[in-house]
Parts: structure tokens; C-alpha cells; sequence
């Protein structure tokens, strides 16, 4: 993928910092999008672009950590953050809230770039993560409602037949279930069907029985 696929969000109350800033993005290759204030940047209808943000600290309708804050459960791209009064304790709160990096003006250009290449680099890993995450979850709405009370019995290490004793069928009619299981989940074994369903969240509430065969 090539920088013009990807997006770089400034928002900062500084009309020159948000011209350079966008001049530079922009000379980089980079789409470049600025804003003066939070709720410009909150109400713009974000491309699905592997992204960065580029936040200032201070602006003038709410301190940047707070933003940072309250965007943490939504759809927002990693945050680098600027300012031109840093201090040791916003750095750390800022960085213990996921921020790839806190730059102090004047910063240099190589240090915003790297963390810009950093953040979309993490950005595009997340986006993969969450359509494999939409995928999965697709396929399990394609089971049956008995094929998911057997998928939590298979990956609990139950064997088949106490499987099969737990939803009171024959172990031939839960062998014929499994199957199912692993294919509609495009499982190639046992363990990646246990990694599918711990990325789906997918309780078990039985353990494997010992002295049952």
C-alpha cells in the first residue's frame, strides 16, 4: 500500500502549525486532513484508510488527553501527540493510554514521521485483526443452534462420547456435528478451532473428564 492510501488526521488550534504540517504530510505522500478544534475533527466522516492522529494537547474546546480519553472504545486511529508546553506526567498518561508518542515543539520532522509510521502500521494491523475478528464471527452465525452447543463441548477437550453424553445424542450424531463445526469454521485442527473460539469469546463451562474414555 502506498502513502496516498493512507490518512494522516492533524487537529490543532494553530492556523500555521496545521498548514506546515499538512504541507509536509502532504510533500511525504501522505493524504492530510487538519482541523482546529476536537468536535471538527470527531464530525469529519473518516475514510476506511489505515490512519494516523496527529493531536495537540491543548485546544480550545477540550484538553487532547481528555479527547484521547473519551475516543479510547471507537473507531479512531492511533494517537501521536504534539504540544507546545509538555510535561513528564501528560507524556505518561499519554502513553499509558495507547499514544505511540508525545512530541514537544519544536520536534523534528524524522521523529513525526517515524511515529506517523509507526501509528498507521498499527492501525492497518488492527483493521486486519477486526475484519478477521467479522469474519469468524459471520461463520459462527452459520452454525446451527446444536453445532454451537457442541462447538464450546469440542474445544473444552471433551472426548466425543462425553460430548455427545452432555447434549443427549449418540456419539455418531455428534461426530456428524463436529465435522460441521470445523468446516463452516474453516478449522484445519482441533487447536485452531480452540484459537477461533477464544477470539470469539466463546465461554466453556465444561473441563475434560479424567477416567472416561
Amino acid at each position: 500500500m502506498s502513502t496516498d492510501e493512507e490518512i494522516v488526521f492533524v487537529v490543532d488550534d494553530d492556523a500555521r502549525m496545521r498548514e506546515a504540517l499538512g504541507e509536509l504530510l502532504e510533500s511525504a505522500g501522505w493524504r492530510a486532513e487538519t482541523f482546529a478544534t476536537a468536535a471538527d475533527y470527531v464530525a469529519y466522516a473518516k475514510p476506511d484508510l489505515p490512519a494516523c492522529l496527529i493531536l495537540d494537547v491543548e485546544l480550545p474546546d477540550i484538553n487532547g488527553l481528555d479527547l484521547q480519553r473519551q475516543i479510547a472504545d471507537g473507531d479512531h486511529p492511533p494517537i501521536v501527540f504534539i504540544t507546545g508546553h509538555g510535561d513528564i506526567s501528560s507524556s505518561v498518561r499519554a502513553i499509558k493510554h495507547g499514544a505511540i508518542d508525545f512530541l514537544t515543539k519544536p520536534f523534528s520532522d524524522a521523529d513525526l514521521m517515524a511515529a506517523i509510521r509507526t501509528a498507521i502500521d498499527q492501525d492497518r494491523e488492527r483493521a486486519s485483526e477486526r475484519a478477521e475478528l467479522y469474519a469468524l464471527r459471520q461463520r459462527y452465525l452459520g452454525l446451527t443452534p446444536r453445532e454451537r452447543d457442541v462447538l464450546p463441548l469440542v474445544v473444552s477437550g471433551l472426548l466425543n462420547k462425553q460430548a455427545a453424553a452432555e447434549l443427549g445424542i449418540s456419539e455418531v450424531t455428534l461426530q456428524i456435528h463436529r465435522r460441521n463445526v470445523m468446516q463452516k469454521m474453516a478449522a484445519a485442527s482441533l487447536a485452531d478451532l480452540v484459537r477461533i473460539a477464544e477470539k470469539l469469546q466463546i465461554p466453556v463451562t465444561h473441563s475434560r473428564r479424567s477416567g472416561s474414555s
